[in-house]
Order: structure tokens, then sequence, then C-alpha cells
């Protein structure tokens, strides 16, 4: 318990709280006549705590804006429709100076000295404080008594915030007394007693902590009650709670028990009743509230690539019992493409092409799957998953991609929030396209190698992904971490004629950092096709070892990569061109045969970069996001990344880039609204050229011309100032990059 002097010295000031009136009032309460807005407050003084916090802990406020996205507006008037209004309540004046006083004293500061000041500032006031912290109460030693064999020295070198050369500060030992009952609650000593004692020395310059911590015994689950049950069956909850008859009374079951309950979506409400301490046996009363087994959803909207969009779900929670989840869900998008498509807002995604080859990319796309999820198969920690699919994909005037097939799925929690899980996946699938399209994206050009990846073949994968999630916050952690790992094989033992063996992951860390957070994120990943391949695709041969579906090679660049390129606009590219350009410039048809053409007599702005992604990949980020106003934050970030071929060692060796950038954040109730930009580090760029040859027949083959193309996008446009532009990258999206 604190000591005598600690306890008199809070009630003092809490009694003085008390004497200067009742509780807060709200601000404006009083008639805005007598009492002045508050246009402008200002603390001065403030060092050694958390000035936003402080802000918070008094009554009194300035006059602010009621949202960043009114803010052009509040420039020009001061109407309530805009500005939150505050007024000048005296009484609560002097009950802040004390309020300030108290807010110091928790954290260390005894001796801190409050004066304020009021001046006029247009129509209404300023208010003033300044403060002088003063020297802090030092805790000279902190002392915890406990049995050894209940809480190691580890145990408490992770829930004692409180630390000897530190100021004292009463809410991290509040803290560190409930962060040492849930670690002793989490090894069944769920009635454990723990006394602490504060002597402050006479000139509270430094103060002794000690803790004394009583084990007692350790409490094991006598009866589990369920209430409120109707048509879900007893049997199931027995599935979802951790809690088991004669088992230890575990701090941790509880919360994975209610999380279980809330996550099978089968009830509104789902309450434990902590039993009382004093008893060794504990019953354990379940309340629950039954909701709706079914869910449907529609919704629509339209995009400027993908026209008009309808998307339906229905969700069955409880399908045949057992909490079994049953998910019907469909997309249909590329509605009123042949009238919408090149007019207004919306793209052209037919390009240059016209009549029966554009036809298919104005036709609708469509996803559709059923999803069936058995939860708790065999054992609470094990989920059961199967699912069967089909999808129609386009990208503008470059390919169609159309698939369907079935997955299947085991996922064990290894640990809370850390799901492992085995699945396979089997899909026919079949890409339309040009020669362009194989020849950049499957790195194969010859006309048989074309026409066999033309037809539809089998990518049927077995991975095993581990994740665990650690950090506070699923849209804006600001400590923690993350981390996933992917491990993927495909051969002709999992069915599949695209063959690889495949490895990525990722983490990231967050910490605090001044009154920011700093954020580090590493991403790999390698990929190797098999020899095989090309006799399982048909009309190939072994000799080509290097045939990857695009979805598995690596990419980077763009919103969540580096964000000084475009998406996947970092790593191997090569430039296409109209053939007659180059005969317009020089070449021949021979000369376009034999390679040995010079594309670099036609202008950058004619040929298309495209990504041809890479079979290893290294990627870092660190940034720094920092409060700006309000819900405003700011964020500087260095963003470095790596794609290459060959092997994960030669990664470095690829094409790679070094970005810094900057942006701003608004913390919306949906996530964070980001807005970014990269600065790319070079324009200028060597590139290889794929052309096609017109034979005298008429047939069309593709080539890689010898020499490379300087490319350079801004190529006779004479403007340093759009040089400059043209280094930053915009990035629009919601949620943070990492």
């Amino acid at each position: 318990m604190p000591s005598r002097l600690h306890k008199l010295r809070l009630l003092g000031i809490a009694g003085a709280l008390f004497v200067v009136g009742a509780p807060l009032r709200a601000q404006g309460s009083q008639d805005e006549r007598e009492s002045p807005e508050v246009e402008k407050l200002v603390i001065q003084g403030v060092h050694h705590v958390d000035k936003s916090e402080l802000e918070k802990s008094i009554a009194t406020q300035a006059n602010k804006c009621k949202s960043v996205l009114l803010e052009p507006f509040c420039l020009f008037s001061d109407s309530k429709l805009f500005v939150e209004k505050h007024y000048l309540d005296r009484t609560e004046l002097k009950r802040d100076v004390l309020r300030i006083k108290v807010f110091y004293w928790k954290r260390g500061f005894r001796r801190t000295v409050v004066d304020t000041a009021v001046s006029r500032k247009g129509d209404g006031v300023k208010v003033q404080f300044a403060i002088t912290e003063g020297p802090p109460t030092l805790v000279s030693s902190v002392i915890v008594l406990r049995p050894e064999s209940v809480l190691t020295d580890a145990d408490l070198r992770r829930t004692m915030l409180v630390r000897a050369g530190h100021p004292l500060n009463l809410l991290d030992l509040d803290s560190s007394r409930v962060l040492l009952r849930n670690r002793l609650w989490d090894k069944g000593y769920s009635d454990a007693i723990l006394r602490d004692t504060t002597i402050v020395a006479e000139d509270e310059r430094s103060a002794g902590v000690r803790l004394t911590i009583d084990p007692r015994w350790r409490a094991t689950v006598e009866t589990v009650t369920v209430h409120g049950l109707d048509k879900v069956k007893r049997s199931t909850i027995d599935h979802m709670i951790v809690l088991r008859k004669n088992g230890l009374y575990r701090r941790s079951d509880v919360i994975e028990s209610q999380r279980n309950l809330y996550a099978s979506n089968l009830f509104r409400r789902a309450a434990i009743i902590i039993p009382p301490q004093g008893d060794s046996s504990k019953r354990i009363d379940i309340t629950v509230e039954e909701a709706p087994f079914h869910d449907v959803r529609v919704s629509g909207g339209f995009n400027t690539v993908d026209f008009g969009q309808l998307e339906a779900r229905f969700t069955h929670y409880n399908w045949e019992g057992g909490a079994r989840r049953l998910s019907i869900t469909g997309v249909v998008s590329n509605l009123l493409a042949p009238t919408l498509n090149g007019t207004g807002i919306f793209q052209n995604v037919t390009g240059n092409l016209g009549g029966s080859a554009a036809a298919p990319y104005l036709r609708p796309n469509y996803q559709a799957s059923i999803d069936l999820t058995q939860p708790w198969f065999h054992d609470w920690r094990n989920t059961l998953g199967a699912s069967v699919f089909l999808h129609r994909q386009s990208a503008p005037a470059i390919f169609v991609d159309k698939g369907y097939g079935a997955s299947a799925s085991l996922t064990r929690d290894v640990a809370p929030r850390s799901p492992l899980s085995l699945v396979y996946r089997y899909e026919l699938t079949e890409v339309d396209a040009g020669n362009i399209y194989f020849c950049v994206n499957y790195g194969v050009c010859e006309t048989p190698t074309i026409n066999a990846l033309r037809g539809r073949h089998a990518l049927s994968p077995v991975s095993l992904d581990l994740f665990t999630d650690r950090a506070d916050d699923p849209l804006d952690p600001t400590h923690g971490y993350k981390a996933r790992i992917d491990l993927e094989h495909a051969s002709a033992l999992t069915g599949s004629e695209f063959r690889y063996n495949r490895i990525s992951g990722e983490a990231s860390r967050y910490m605090a950092l001044g009154h920011g957070v700093l954020a580090g994120h590493v991403q790999f990943g390698w990929v190797k096709s098999l020899r095989s391949t090309g006799n399982a695709l048909g009309e190939i041969g072994d000799t080509s070892t290097n045939i990857l579906h695009p979805r598995k090679r690596f990419y980077a660049g763009g919103a969540q990569s580096v964000r000084g390129y475009g998406e996947n606009q970092l790593g191997p590219r090569v430039l296409t061109v109209d053939p007659q350009l180059l005969l317009d410039h020089g070449c021949t048809m021979a000369t376009i045969a034999d390679r040995s053409c010079d594309p670099n007599g036609v202008s950058s702005s004619d040929f298309e970069p495209r990504p041809t992604g890479g079979t290893s990949l290294i990627e870092a980020s660190v940034e720094w996001r920092f409060p700006i106003w309000r819900e405003l934050f700011g964020a500087v970030f260095v963003d470095g990344g790596f794609v290459g071929e060959g092997p994960f060692q030669a990664v470095t060796k690829g094409t790679g880039a070094i970005t810094p950038g900057f942006g701003v954040r608004y913390k919306s109730p949906v996530g964070p609204i980001r807005v970014d930009l990269g600065i790319k580090p070079r324009l200028v760029e060597a590139l290889h050229v794929v052309t096609e040859v017109v034979h005298a027949d008429s047939t069309r083959s593709l080539v890689e011309l010898t020499q490379t193309k300087r490319y350079d996008p801004l190529e006779h446009s004479g403007s340093g100032f759009r040089q400059i532009l043209s280094r930053l990258t915009l990035h629009l999206s919601i949620g943070e990059a990492f």
C-alpha cells in the first residue's frame, strides 16, 4: 500500500479540487455574453510530458475548426456551423491549474508551478499557462518480493514499467500491477494478492518502490454454465470456448473464448462472468444473445477502368449447425463498357485495337465463389475450409485472364493471432493476349511456345503460410509487430503444369519515437521454375526453364512498396514499339529481323515500358509518422528495393532504387487516408526493345533488338520544372503503407 505521506499528498490535492467546485461543466454552458470566446490557448514550459495529453486533461479549450476538411471555410467564417466554440469559465480556469499539477504529480513531478494569464485577442481572449515543471522525484530502487517459481526475472522485465533512475510515474506503477496480475492469472493464479509500498524522501527528490506478491493458489474450472441459447446447440458453444472443466482458470482462455463467441457471428452479445476471488474452483457463467444467422449485402459503384460494378454476398453463419459458415459471393464489372468506353472520365480500355480484337475487352468481367468454413475441426484451434471459384479479368488492351477451380485449406492457431495454414488450390487458367504479352510476361517469344501457352493450363500449388500479428491496431498500429512467411510448391505431384518453388515473407515493426511512431518494414521473395515445366505445358521442351506464370513473379513499386515508382514499375522492364516507327526512322525489316536495328532514332514517347517482373526481391522501408494538427499527421520515409533475375544471392545486382519521400495522413473513421509523394532517383534508363517482324507471307514473329534504347520519358520536353515534377510519384490510398 502507498505510504502515509503518499496518501496525504494525494488526498490533499483531491480535496483542493473538491473545494474549488463541483464536477466539470461543459464549455459554453455559461451565458456567452459574460464569458468571452477563447480565441487562443498557449501552454508554455512543457518538456517532460506529452503536451497533447496535457491539453486534453484541462477544461479550458480554444475555438477550433470542427474538421480538417472544413478548414477552408473556417478561414473565412467563424460560424458555429464550421467552428466549435469554447468560452472562458474563470472557475474552471482555477481548477485547470490544479488539474495540471495533478497531471504532473502522477508522472513524478511534485513541485510543478503553474501561472495563468488572460489577455484580449480580437473579440475574445487569449489564455496562457506558464508551467515550471521543477525537478522530478526519481525512483531510487524497485524491489519485488515473490516466489521465483511463479514469476521469473524475465517475467518481471516484461511487466515492470517502473525503473530505478526514472521519475516516479504512478500511472506506470498502476500499469505494472495490472500487467503482473494478468501474468499471474495466465499461470493460473487468478486470486493472487499484490501490495505496493512507495516511500518518498522528505525532500521529494527520490522514492523507493516495493511490491509484494502472494500468489495464493492455482484456480481451476469447476463448471461452465451457458444461458440464452435458443437455436444454437450447446455442443457448438463447447467447441468455441477454451475453458475446460478441471483445467486451469487462465485469463488468456477467457479472452480467447469470448473472441471465438463473437467471431462466430452467431451472437449479438456474449458475456463471460468472472467469478469472485476466494475459491480455487471457479464456476463460469456465460450469457449469450443470439443474432440472425443470415446476412445479405448488395453494393454497386463505378471506376474509370472497370466502368459499372455490382457485388452481392450471401452468408449463412450456422449452415447445417456447428457454426459452419457458407458464403456465396459474386462480382460483375465492365458493365456499360461499350457505351462508356473512352467517354468523359472513363479510360479507353481497347487502346488502338478495333473490331473483333477490341470486343473481348468490352465484355463483362466477373468473379464468383462459394466458400465453406468449418471452425473447430477436431480441435478448437483448427479451421477447415473449402471453396470453388471462377473468374474472368481483363487488363486494358493487354490480356484477358479466365480461370476456374477449387481450393482446400486447414488452418491451426499455433498461438493467439498466429494462424498456420496449409492450402491446396487447383485452377485451370487461360490467358488470351497478343504475342508481346507472352514475350514480356512469360519470358518466351517464339511463336510455337506462345501458341502452347495460349491453351488452358493447370496452376495448382500447395502452400504453407504462417502469419503472426502483435500490433495494437489493424489499420493504424503504433507499437508491436507483424510477420508473415509463405512457402509454395507446384509440380507433377500437385497436378500443376506451371511448376516452381517459391518463398516469400515480410515483417513490420512499430515503436514510439518522440510524439510519433517509427515504423519499419522488410520484404523478400524468391521463385524458381522447375525444368519439367516446358514439357508439361506442351511443345516447349525441357530447355525452357524460365517459364513462370506472371502471378508468381515479383514486382516492386507502388503505394505499398517503393513509393518513388508507380505500381510494379520498379524492376526489370522492356520497351515495346510499333515496327513501322522503326522503319520510318532508318531501320529496315532486314535489320529488325537480324536484331541490328538501332531504336534510338525513335522518340521515347513512342515506346511503351512494360514490367517483366523478377525471380527475386528484397525491399526495406522506414517511416516516421508524426502529428501535425488534430487528425492530420505527417510522414517522412525512405523506401528501397531490388528486383532481380536468377539466384537470390544476385538480387542486389538486379534493378533497384532507394526513394525518399513525404506525405500526410488524415485519421478518418475508416482508417488513415494517405497521400504520399515519392521521389524517383532517376528518369533515364537503358532498356531492351521488343518489336515484331513482318515476314513475306504476312506472318509475324517477335524479336528483341541487340541495341538498347536510351529511354527518357521527358525527352524533348525542354522544361526544368517538368523534370522536377516528373521525379515525384503521387499515391492516394486508405490505410498505412505497412
